[in-house]
């Protein structure tokens, strides 16, 4: 098995666009289509390695636990903005994130949920820190 590895480019199979099941969110009057990313391996990868990301498309990463979450751009090719999400939908904090960047990007306070989107997708639509989304995921909702 070990002789296979050598066969493949570094990375080719992080390379494609994961293929995972997605939800609808709303924030207001905005729908978003997620792509859940909930385990150890799909959140690793993320949106690593996408050119590009329709304009109402992100991706949800969904932790067991309320944690400090921390992210970072390594071989993200789109610039982004993460809002870090508490268990009830309400965004705690939002952060733009350049591409291909290695600097960490953090909660303020522990999250169950961070949501990737276009970068600026939140403040075209007046969302920040306080603004609720819904959804199937959220408590309450």
């Amino acid at each position: 098995m070990l002789g296979l590895l050598g066969v493949f480019p570094h990375g080719a199979q992080a390379q494609e666009a994961q293929n995972l099941p997605t939800l609808t969110l709303s924030a207001g009057m905005y729908n978003i289509v997620a792509q859940v990313a909930q385990t150890p391996q799909q959140r690793e990868i993320g949106l690593m390695f996408r050119k590009s990301m329709a304009p109402h498309e992100g991706m949800l990463f969904v932790f067991e636990e309320p944690a400090t979450q921390c992210f970072w751009m390594k071989n993200t090719l789109i610039p982004l903005s993460a809002a870090f999400i508490a268990s009830d939908g309400t965004i705690v904090n939002i952060e733009d994130m350049a591409p291909q960047t290695e600097n960490s990007h953090c909660s303020r306070k522990p999250v169950r949920f961070v949501l990737e989107m276009n970068q600026g997708w939140f403040a075209k639509r007046g969302l920040k820190a306080g603004a609720h989304l819904s959804g199937p995921v959220f408590a309450g909702s």
